[in-house]
């Protein structure tokens, strides 16, 4: 009973000495948000901190975005950060307004890329073209194959494409994974069609009724899903051309199945 006592008695003196102690430790200053000690002397459209472009690109790219800005009025900045950033002191420096866009960089994220838009800009770049532009280069996969670099550069030239052209709804541009999607929709599309189409009474051809009951499950796939993307992102007609066929095959060869399945069952 005593060595407990005094166990008890040891436990709370350590407690007591750790409550007073906390009155004396000092709490580090918290980090500011603004931080214009990281802004360049010199006026320049690019800021990069985390060192992502080389200087022969960053040179390049930010000569194109002086031309673009002198042409159009548009102001297209970069910002790359990694363990220190200027913060909110870059709207100053810049003089971002709404007729600016600017691309912050950061690789500490699950995406690369993050947009500060104008008010203006998105009457001719909607929220969900800033959301796709985003997801399709600023993601890992694209980032490993092309690099950070590529990453902003193609960024910053598709957003200058489209408000040159008067803007646009979705980034152009059709991905290979994004076009096997497309594929994929059209075909379960024309599943679906060929099953409903399937006849269901003795000298039926096609059964139209259950056709047309289906198609809005049928049309979303392949209008909506499968058509759709490509012609709003490519004029190549060759995608187009496959999703198509690829509705059609999948059709003939659910329309086809309760034939084949049948006859091999008449066989056995």
């Amino acid at each position: 009973m005593q060595k407990r006592s005094i166990q008890n008695l040891f436990v709370s003196c350590i407690a007591l000495l750790l409550a007073f102690s906390a009155w004396f430790i000092a709490v580090p200053p918290a980090q500011a948000f603004d931080n214009p000690d990281l802004l360049p002397e010199t006026d320049t459209p690019i800021i990069d901190l985390a060192n992502f472009l080389p200087s022969v690109q960053e040179e390049t790219l930010a000569s194109q975005i002086d031309q673009f800005e002198q042409e159009t009025g548009w102001k297209l900045r970069v910002l790359t950060q990694y363990d220190q950033t200027p913060g909110r002191a870059v709207k100053n420096f810049w003089g971002l307004n709404d007729r600016s866009v600017l691309l912050v960089a950061d690789a500490r994220g699950g995406n690369l890329l993050a947009f500060n838009v104008g008010r203006d800009v998105y009457d001719f770049l909607p929220r969900t073209f800033w959301v796709e532009l985003q997801t399709r280069f600023g993601n890992l996969y694209y980032i490993r194959e092309h690099g950070e670099n590529n990453s902003i550069a193609q960024s910053i030239q598709t957003v200058a494409d489209c408000l040159r052209d008067g803007g646009c709804n979705v980034v152009p541009g059709l991905p290979r994974e994004q076009w096997i999607l497309t594929l994929v929709t059209s075909i379960l599309g024309g599943v679906i069609c060929g099953l409903a189409a399937v006849p269901r009474r003795s000298g039926q051809l096609v059964a139209w009724q259950w056709a047309l009951i289906f198609s809005p499950l049928w049309g979303i796939l392949f209008i909506a899903f499968g058509i759709g993307p490509v012609v709003t992102r490519t004029a190549d007609w060759l995608p187009l051309f496959r999703n198509v066929l690829g509705f059609a095959l999948g059709l003939v060869v659910a329309y086809l199945s309760p034939m084949f399945s049948g006859s091999r069952a008449s066989e056995i």
